[in-house]
């Protein structure tokens, strides 16, 4: 196949606002004109074989793909930053949304113990997410690590899905943030500051301009720095900290054991499907990931930073939604503003307001550190040009993303707008889980298999292995929503998984961490799989479908688009190879 012409990096010569040309959206060969991008698609079927089998490198990642930013981030966090970080992303970000939906809907008082098991899950997701971000502390986090271990083509499938996270997470917490500052003013109404328009259909007709105001404020605190706004966060969670103290001590002082019986009124069914959603509540923590490129002592502070708040977190998470089931029976919870609400009926009024400033300012720290992390998501995903390199831009004052910051602030606006919270929460944990299951998967490749190194029959080994414990995994999810609960079906099924598992360990490992590493390969990403792929099929065939839709119009927006960009670039990467060392070895091509 012809390659395309060599084009360079044009020079930063311009202002930052000036840069509005079809070069600075689409710089490709491929895009120039309309015969190039007719030739390019002549050659979809050779350029995408071409892609599914590229690689990206760890050098690539961290420093070739920075140039297209043409400014630097700035290092400037350190363990402190991001221990809050973490703590003012995932605490807000569902447990005052979706507990009360999930209590009152599936799960009842048994709520408690989906927190766990998503808890568990996320932990074993933290675990992969840090030795990653440790060896690869670029910006972004499993974007990159996917791209690293999985190819190209994947890692588009991730980046799709990190968008859709991006949006539709910061979009439900617009929506909840609107919910709870309403029932401040009237308790019995929290829809009150949304628009009704009749004629749209159900999930869809409650406009909110509430929504889209809180969206705007934090984003545009996001753009002014990272250190400014890293330290807003950490003396705002501080207090959160302290008032959800009170929330839980408050909720066992006034609690009542009458409240827990039934505690599995939906069956074990539905503690799993609640857990598949309250995974929301989690997410967060991989926006962490995402400030290695700004992060002092990633080898150190990256640990610290998620393990640590993550183990905490979990913790807090179980006993708020045990606190809340004993204050409250779990058929009179408020699914809208559930804590606020429940301290109301227990006759403590002024403490309603408490926790609803708590909750409101946890979401709003969820939306400001959240606002930081999509736009380094997004800057990545623009910098392999997989989006238009337009939006990998950094300011050189601020040191932020704005173009990529502006992105998702607009697309967000738009979908908290017009979108209800069922309708986002399912969408939001399929493509969260989706992802985190990739993770485990790029993990294992990463320790298992070198490319030029792992020998091709232990390679054929892992891929059987690696099969046996994703079949296994599917099957015993298949038997839960299948209904059948008889022990023969799951023992065979966990068998396998057992087997798959122990004949990788027995594989020698072809990488060994230099600093920092998950323990118990390859048991915990093992698991991880398992659990990540039985929380996805507990999700109910409308998340498959909204799922699947989103994902086929990815599709075609990398078959038209994105697969001849990216294309485009790893062979301009090569040519500057080449003009650098002076040598055409046509055999080593880099993945960018």
């Amino acid at each position: 196949m012809e390659e395309p012409p060599y084009l360079p990096i044009p020079p930063a010569s311009r202002s930052y606002f000036n840069r509005f040309t079809k070069q600075d959206f689409f710089p490709s060969q491929s895009f120039q004109t309309l015969s190039s991008y007719k030739l390019a698609l002549s050659q979809t079927l050779p350029r995408l074989r071409n892609r599914l089998a590229a690689r990206s490198t760890d050098s690539t990642e961290l420093t070739t793909l920075k140039a297209h930013s043409e400014n630097p981030m700035h290092r400037c966090l350190t363990w402190w930053d991001l221990i809050w970080l973490a703590f003012g992303s995932v605490v807000g970000s569902g447990i005052f949304v979706i507990t009360g939906q999930e209590a009152h809907d599936h799960a009842g008082p048994a709520v408690s113990l989906s927190y766990a098991v998503s808890g568990l899950s996320a932990l074993l997701s933290v675990f992969c997410y840090a030795e990653f971000a440790v060896e690869i502390p670029a910006a972004g986090g499993s974007f990159s690590y996917l791209r690293v271990e999985l190819g190209d083509f994947l890692a588009f499938v991730a980046a799709g899905n990190i968008l859709l996270e991006a949006v539709v997470g910061a979009a439900g917490l617009g929506r909840s943030w609107s919910s709870y500052f309403a029932s401040i003013i009237k308790p019995d109404n929290t829809d009150f500051l949304r628009i009704r328009i009749n004629k749209f259909a159900p999930g869809f007709n409650l406009l909110d301009p509430t929504a889209v105001g809180i969206l705007v404020i934090t984003n545009t605190i996001a753009m002014t720095g990272t250190k400014r706004t890293s330290c807003l966060n950490w003396i705002s969670s501080i207090i959160s900290a302290s008032v959800i103290v009170f929330i839980i001590v408050m909720g066992f002082v006034h609690s009542k054991s009458s409240n827990l019986t039934p505690f599995f009124p939906y069956g074990a069914e539905g503690v799993f499907e609640a857990a598949a959603v309250v995974y929301w509540s989690y997410t967060g923590f991989d926006m962490v990931a995402t400030m290695a490129e700004e992060t002092k002592n990633p080898s150190r502070d990256i640990p610290i930073g998620l393990v640590g708040s993550m183990s905490v977190i979990t913790v807090v998470y179980f006993l708020m939604a045990l606190a809340l089931t004993m204050m409250v029976k779990y058929t009179e919870i408020d699914v809208n503003a559930a804590y606020s609400v429940a301290f109301d009926r227990i006759g403590m009024n002024w403490a309603k307001y408490v926790v609803s400033i708590c909750a409101l300012k946890g979401m709003t720290t969820s939306l400001l550190v959240g606002s930081m992390g999509q736009a380094r998501y997004t800057t990545q995903i623009a910098r392999a040009h997989m989006i238009p390199p337009w939006f990998a831009l950094v300011h050189p004052k601020t040191g932020t993303p704005i173009n990529a910051t502006l992105l998702v602030t607009l697309i967000s606006c738009v979908v908290a707008f017009f979108s209800s919270l069922d309708v986002l929460s399912s969408v939001l944990s399929f493509s969260t889980l989706f992802i985190f299951m990739l993770m485990a998967v790029a993990l294992l490749v990463r320790r298992y298999y070198v490319k030029d190194v792992t020998p091709k029959n232990e390679l054929g080994k892992f891929i059987a292995c690696l099969f046996v414990i994703i079949g296994s995994s599917i099957g015993v999810t298949a038997l839960w929503n299948s209904n059948s609960r008889g022990w023969i079906g799951y023992t065979v099924a966990g068998l396998f998984w057992f087997v798959g598992t122990l004949g990788m360990m027995l594989l020698p490992k072809q990488r060994v961490p230099k600093v920092w590493g998950v323990p118990l390969v390859p048991w915990l990403p093992s698991l991880s799989i398992g659990m990540n792929l039985f929380l996805i099929g507990s999700l109910g065939r409308v998340a498959f479908f909204r799922f699947f839709i989103c994902s086929a119009v990815m599709l075609l927006y990398y078959l038209f688009v994105g697969l001849h960009a990216t294309y485009d670039l790893a062979y301009q990467d090569r040519q500057e190879s080449k003009l650098g060392d002076g040598k055409g070895n046509d055999n080593q091509v880099t993945a960018s």
